[in-house]
């Protein structure tokens, strides 16, 4: 069964969102579009990634796409949601690696910096890895959840 994608994107990253979106449909994915709805002009990106990064934590075994103008910024607001392990995609190589060994749950995306098609390439690639389970693997991502366990206070 494929997984639940929730998308959401600012006014940099609006019409990729939308190509993405309908590219995921017709591969028969549940999209859920976390916004923006329209292109609206100077809206922020917070707004989408937190809205994106709470729902795939709240939804296990789903995944995020998100987009903004470089992808930092709503890369940042992901992360600081616990349990997400969001990570810009700027080409197929670096998307693969988040998810084969930093099994990463959100693709981020810069908006002005990639053409549709090489958005699209990135997006398969990404949800066509599976993270490789290696013990090193393993072990970093076992510090990175301690690290987040002890700034959360838990």
């Amino acid at each position: 069964m494929k997984p639940t994608i929730y998308i959401g994107a600012d006014h940099a990253g609006w019409e990729l969102k939308e190509v993405i979106e309908e590219h995921l449909k017709e591969q028969d994915f549940k999209v859920i579009d976390m916004g923006n709805q329209n292109l609206v002009d100077g809206d922020d990106y917070p707004d989408f990634g937190h809205a994106v990064a709470k729902r795939v934590v709240a939804d296990e075994g789903s995944h995020g796409i998100v987009i903004c103008g470089s992808a930092q910024g709503i890369c940042i607001v992901a992360n600081k949601v616990r349990g997400v392990r969001a990570a810009t995609g700027f080409n197929e190589d670096v998307a693969k690696s988040a998810r084969e060994d930093d099994n990463s749950n959100i693709l981020c995306l810069p908006g002005r910096h990639i053409k549709e098609k090489e958005a699209v390439q990135i997006v398969d690639t990404w949800l066509g890895t599976e993270f490789s389970g290696a013990e090193r693997h393993v072990r970093r991502l076992k510090k990175v959840e301690e690290i987040e366990n002890q700034e959360y206070g838990v």
